[in-house]
Order: C-alpha cells, then sequence, then structure tokens
C-alpha cells in the first residue's frame, strides 16, 4: 500500500488533543476498523493505532483518529489548532495496547485466562480493551470485565458480537461516534 499524506488541524476533545483523518485520507485504509499505522507528523516518526470514529457520511464514509500523546506533541511541536502535516502507512505490526488496572488484575485471577490472554494477537488484546471501555457506566463496563474473564477461560480469542466500527473510547465519544471538537475541525 502507497504512503497516505495529508494535512490536518489537531482539536481538542475534553483534555485529549485529537489528530482526525480526512474521509478521502481515511477511506485509502485498508479497514474501516481499527488499523495499526506507521509514518510521520511533521517529519517526527510515530506508531499509534487509529481508532474508527463511527460517523459515517453519506458519499463521504467515515474516518480514523488517533491521540497523540504528550512526548510526541512535544517533538512535533504542535498543539490543538495547529496544522500538521502527516504521512502514514498501514502495519501488519502491531503495538501493544495497556490493559487497564480494572482489567489486568481480573485475568491475573485466572491463570488460563491469563495465559490465553498472553497468547492472542497484540490486535485480539485491543478488540478486548476496546470492548471492555465501549460502555456508559462503571456497572456495565464490570459486566464486561467479568464476561470477557469467561470467554477468556473458555477458549476465545475475541469478543463477538462487537462492531469494530465504531468509536468505543467514553472519553472523546458520545453513543460510539466521535465527538466533534468545539471549534469545526479543518482537513486540507
Amino acid at each position: 500500500m502507497s504512503t497516505i499524506s495529508f494535512e490536518t488541524k489537531l482539536f481538542n476533545i475534553n483534555s485529549w488533543t485529537i489528530l482526525k483523518l480526512p474521509n478521502e485520507a481515511s477511506a485509502k485504509l485498508p479497514s474501516r476498523g481499527m488499523t495499526m499505522v506507521k509514518g510521520t507528523l511533521n517529519n517526527v516518526p510515530f506508531k499509534a493505532v487509529l481508532e474508527p470514529d463511527g460517523h459515517y457520511v453519506p458519499g463521504q464514509g467515515s474516518s480514523h483518529w488517533f491521540r497523540p500523546d504528550k512526548k510526541l506533541l512535544d517533538e512535533i511541536h504542535a498543539e490543538a489548532n495547529d496544522i500538521i502535516k502527516v504521512s502514514l502507512e498501514p502495519t501488519k505490526e502491531w503495538i501493544e495496547p495497556d490493559v487497564p488496572e480494572d482489567l489486568r488484575k481480573t485475568l491475573a485471577t485466572s491463570p488460563k485466562a491469563e495465559a490465553l490472554w498472553k497468547d492472542i494477537t497484540p490486535m485480539a488484546r485491543w478488540d478486548w480493551i476496546r470492548w471492555v471501555r465501549a460502555v456508559k457506566t462503571p456497572e456495565t463496563r464490570q459486566k464486561h470485565i467479568e464476561v470477557a474473564l469467561s470467554k477468556l477461560n473458555k477458549g476465545m480469542r475475541r469478543p463477538c458480537c462487537f462492531n469494530r466500527n465504531l468509536c468505543s473510547e467514553p472519553t472523546v465519544s458520545h453513543n460510539w461516534v466521535l465527538r466533534e471538537s468545539a471549534q469545526k475541525t479543518e482537513n486540507k
């Protein structure tokens, strides 16, 4: 696959700085769901998991986004409202997800589930984490963690019945769609 290049304006949702791909750039990716990419931001190398935005626009499709961490933002000398140059391409070399503490502690209660967790691919671990966090209440999250433990103990390598094209990060989404920034984003 060839390199996808564009310029985009960073924006904030809540306290997060977000990079959202223009729909045209996102359409060149191999999946409408979560996608691993590598590339450069303002010529600084990065690697990230792109999340789907969950927002389908007829005739334009949907998009992807990710949250550059503070270190990367400092390295590219950028913050919200800055326009940055992006060059990226999909990669099959998935980065390990940060396992939420509540899920990690629950996995540690079952050697069988923990062993399967270590055996599945990083992409599958990302799917489980996205499925656990894609809820509205702490009670539902706890139920998802308990169900994940049960399914992993039964040998299930991925969550079932999960729409991978939705935005599963509650900090920046509403009803599984990425919230729009307070200011209209400008993608070139």
